[in-house]
C-alpha cells in the first residue's frame, strides 16, 4: 500500500523541477548561423604538416595508424629519391588517408607522430552526404602552402641533411652562399 508521502507529495516535488526551469532564460544557440569558438585543445580534424620550405614532414613511419584504437588510419611509405623528395628523411607518406566514419578523434594518433607532422585542428564541421567523402586522402590533409613554399618534389632547401631538420638547424642555402660571398 502506498503511504501519503508517495501518493501526494512526491508528484508535486517532481513538478518542482519543471516549475523552477520554466521561469529562467532559455539559451538557443543559432549555430549554423553562429559559430561559437572551441576550446584551444580542441580535438578537431587532422592536419599534415610542412617544412617552411614546403616539404612534408610527414616521413611515413606509421606510427599513427598503429596508434589508432579505431583503425581509422592508413598510410603507405614510400622512399625518396635525389629526383624526387617529398620529406627531408629517406622516406615520406605516398598515401595517407583517414576514415572519419571510424575515427574517434582521441589524439592518441598526434601523440604518436615522432615528427610533429600530424596535428589536430580546431575545425568541427565533418558531416556530408555520402561516405566516401568522408575518407579523406592525403591532399585534404596536407597544410596549405605558405608564401615562401614551393609544392615537392624539390631538394632539400633549408639544410645539408636531414638532421639539420630534425634537430631545428633550419637556414635557407642562399643565406648561407651570401654570407660566405
Amino acid at each position: 500500500m502506498a503511504t501519503l508521502k508517495e501518493q501526494l507529495w512526491d508528484p508535486i516535488a517532481g513538478f518542482g523541477v519543471t516549475f523552477r526551469t520554466m521561469f529562467r532564460k532559455v539559451v538557443t544557440e543559432q549555430y549554423p548561423f553562429e559559430k561559437v569558438p572551441t576550446a584551444p585543445r580542441f580535438h578537431g580534424r587532422h592536419q599534415l604538416n610542412r617544412w617552411p620550405d614546403g616539404l612534408e614532414k610527414c616521413v611515413g613511419c606509421e606510427l599513427c595508424a598503429w596508434a589508432c584504437p579505431a583503425d581509422a588510419i592508413y598510410v603507405e611509405g614510400d622512399s625518396n629519391t635525389d629526383d624526387e623528395r617529398y620529406s627531408p628523411g629517406e622516406r615520406y607518406g605516398r598515401v595517407y588517408q583517414i576514415n572519419y566514419l571510424r575515427c574517434i578523434l582521441c589524439g592518441l594518433c598526434i601523440e604518436a607522430c615522432p615528427t610533429r607532422a600530424l596535428t589536430m585542428t580546431n575545425e568541427y564541421e565533418l558531416a556530408d552526404n555520402s561516405r566516401a567523402s568522408l575518407i579523406y586522402e592525403k591532399s585534404d590533409l596536407l597544410a596549405p602552402l605558405l608564401p615562401g613554399m614551393e609544392q615537392p618534389p624539390h631538394p632539400m632547401r633549408l639544410g645539408d641533411d636531414e638532421g639539420d631538420y630534425y634537430r631545428g638547424n633550419l637556414r635557407a642555402r642562399a643565406d648561407d652562399e651570401a654570407g660566405e660571398a
